[in-house]
């Protein structure tokens, strides 16, 4: 007999391993699918926060993530992909991205971070030794253009990073790790 517990695990491992895929493909084909959500992520971006359109361009470079991360009452965990772009040098470096933390909370969300590097020691830094952060409080109600969230802006030393919900339905309050790091199978 399947248990409610065995049947929200099946739904929430289904729903993050579809928001966390880039997908099937070869190497250019996988590649093409990141480029087309990190396009789709800025655009969203300069919708709802035009002044970044200009923050980006004048960055030595930036990072587009996207991510889904479930919660089930004191655990939480999270996978995802995304690319930097030196701005600079125009060359693409495609990484991956994993979290885990413990704290209150109940739910699963799809989301994108952008992250804008203000410095280039940032970027390398962060694309030599990955980068490790934690803390979080949020609550999001989204499917689609229905609902909302609490999204935001946060600022690491030279790195601004923003936060846009694209699906979900989580209310938590966890201390967790986020480890990113280059995609060997894709660079």
């Amino acid at each position: 007999m399947i248990t409610q517990k065995t049947l929200f695990t099946v739904i929430v491992l289904t729903f993050l391993t579809a928001c966390a895929s880039m997908g099937t493909g070869n190497k250019a084909e996988k590649q093409q699918q990141i480029i087309k959500m990190k396009n789709e992520v800025l655009t969203q971006l300069y919708q709802k926060k035009p002044d970044t359109r200009d923050q980006i361009n004048a960055a030595p470079g930036y990072a587009v993530f996207s991510n889904a991360n479930i919660n089930l009452i004191f655990m939480a965990a999270g996978t995802g992909y995304g690319v930097v772009k030196n701005m600079k040098t125009k060359k693409n470096t495609y990484m991956n991205m994993a979290e885990g933390g413990i704290g209150l909370g109940l739910g699963v969300k799809d989301y994108r971070i952008v992250m804008v590097f203000h410095t280039e020691n940032a970027m390398n830094s962060f694309i030599n030794n990955g980068w490790t952060f934690g803390g979080n409080a949020d609550a999001a109600a989204k499917a689609g253009d229905k609902g909302g969230s609490v999204e935001g802006e946060a600022y690491y030393g030279d790195v601004t990073v923003y936060t846009l919900t694209e699906a979900g339905l989580a209310l938590q309050a966890t201390i967790k790790g986020t480890k990113f790091w280059v995609d060997k199978e894709l660079n």
